[in-house]
């Protein structure tokens, strides 16, 4: 039986021709033969000359899929077989370690799945129609290939409306723990793959969290923390109760206060650091990991936060981090109208006793705080064309609330996962709140998700998230 052809408008873009994965409804001149919905339909263009083949919805706006730009007989076990071994693949020459996402939609030639591997347990979503008809022969393939100890579904987003399908979560293979460890470069965190927010973790920043390390430390000098030579009668009592002088010469400098008493805390070169929008604490623990002195550690989520708690405690660093579950708009500006009431009556004091100097209102000593590095890793605030303008307004304020926050010289780390918010818009958004703080801003790094989320060339919607780190510096 010939198979159903979707036949494209002959005064529409040429997209599909570009690589472009997605063909919309008003771009198909019309369908011949039967086709069944989710099913398989070649693409062709107003003159019969085969493009693509892709799966079809008619009662969605994205009506044909691409899966492939050569004839494709069947999207049965042996298809998503080799689809999967490709992702392997891949995975294995870019990413360090087995915890990741394994198929990331379209840029896998798998559009409509998503698949994140947590220890042994594999945690999918299926997005589309074309998905959802080809469960089974998919599920089987991930069995096959990957050999988990259990597979959970996690298709419980608004998206699958819009392909006429009802959310959905379950077990769908052996065995799977709500509860699993993963490793991300070398740290442990626990994974809710039943509550968890999307899948249940975000690997998409594995590479940007890492990034932070140089910002971690070279610290000390600040507080007045230098390197000296122990004094030559300090060792050689350690020569008498070490012995050998090899073992004395290898001895290095340590660290004195400004009063000349040497510092035993082990951090002391390291920064302090905000994390706001910390979900379950990953840029925390990395903070910790890399040298971080103290971590403030913020999430609106009191659910979220111990989860980082129980994530800090794992790796050993629950002596440095201090947690905050509030809302980190209310924060942030609580923490810089603070320090401006400070600044305020600091410059009455110093203009002499005829200054009035408003003392009604105590000064908190939770508010007016400053960190050297401060993270903002907020979730999507644009998630349609019609919300950037609002979008933007949330970007900036918490942006310009941040920088305040940031001691001179200090960094300031800033992501958007918004598709929506392009990347100069976002530049352009930041750059205005510096002017508004009256900050300069150095960019010192950008960077976009990591390897195991690649982007096909010329398909925008993948490139959707910015990490930036900039120095912040006073007008």
């Amino acid at each position: 039986m010939e198979r159903a052809r979707a036949v494209l408008k002959k005064e529409r873009k040429k997209r599909t021709e570009g690589g472009h994965p997605w063909i919309f409804a008003s771009e198909i001149e019309r369908i011949e033969g039967e086709g069944a919905p989710g099913g398989l339909v070649d693409v062709v263009n107003h003159q019969g000359r085969y493009l693509a083949t892709g799966y079809w919805n008619p009662a969605s706006q994205i009506a044909v899929r691409v899966v492939a730009h050569r004839p494709v007989e069947a999207m049965d076990e042996a298809f998503f077989a080799e689809r999967f071994r490709q992702c392997e693949q891949h995975r294995r020459r870019f990413v360090n370690g087995r915890d990741c996402r394994l198929v990331y939609g379209e840029a896998d030639f798998l559009p409509g799945l998503i698949v994140d591997r947590f220890g042994g347990v594999l945690v999918v979503q299926l997005l589309t129609l074309g998905m959802e008809a080809h469960r089974d022969a998919l599920v089987a393939a991930l069995v096959a290939v990957f050999a988990p100890e259990g597979i959970y579904e996690r298709s419980d987003v608004s998206v699958r409306a819009l392909e006429g399908l009802e959310e959905r979560t379950g077990v769908l293979y052996g065995e799977c723990s709500r509860i699993v460890e993963i490793t991300e470069n070398g740290l442990k965190l626990e994974v809710d793959i039943v509550e968890g927010q999307k899948t249940g973790y975000f690997f998409d920043q594995r590479e940007n969290r890492a990034s932070i390390a140089p910002l971690m430390t070279g610290w000390g000098a600040r507080s007045g923390i230098r390197l000296v030579e122990q004094p030559a009668d300090d060792q050689a009592a350690e020569a008498d109760d070490t012995g050998t002088i090899a073992e004395l010469e290898e001895r290095r400098p340590v660290p004195v206060n400004a009063n000349g008493k040497v510092v035993t805390f082990p951090y002391w070169d390291g920064a302090t650091v905000l994390e706001c929008f910390a979900h379950t604490g990953s840029f925390t623990l990395h903070a910790c990991k890399y040298g971080a002195k103290k971590v403030t550690c913020l999430d609106v989520s009191a659910h979220a936060v111990e989860t980082a708690k129980r994530n800090v405690e794992r790796n050993g660093f629950s002596d440095r981090v201090e947690f905050v579950v509030a809302d980190a708009f209310a924060y942030l500006r609580a923490q810089a109208k603070g320090i401006e009431e400070r600044m305020e009556r600091g410059k009455a004091a110093a203009a002499g006793s005829g200054a009035k100097v408003d003392t009604s209102k105590p000064l908190s000593g939770e508010t007016g705080r400053k960190w050297d590095v401060v993270i903002l890793d907020p979730p999507a605030f644009a998630k349609t064309k019609h919300a950037v303008e609002g979008a933007v307004r949330g970007y900036k304020d918490i942006n310009l609330q941040g920088m305040k926050l940031v001691n001179e010289g200090g960094y300031l780390v800033t992501a958007s996962c918004s598709y929506h918010m392009r990347p100069e818009l976002f530049l352009e958004t930041i750059q205005a709140a510096a002017a508004d703080a009256g900050k300069t801003l150095r960019l010192i790094e950008w960077r976009a998700a990591g390897k195991d989320h690649p982007q096909i060339l010329g398909v925008g919607e993948g490139h959707y998230l910015k990490f930036a780190i900039f120095e912040v510096r006073s007008k």
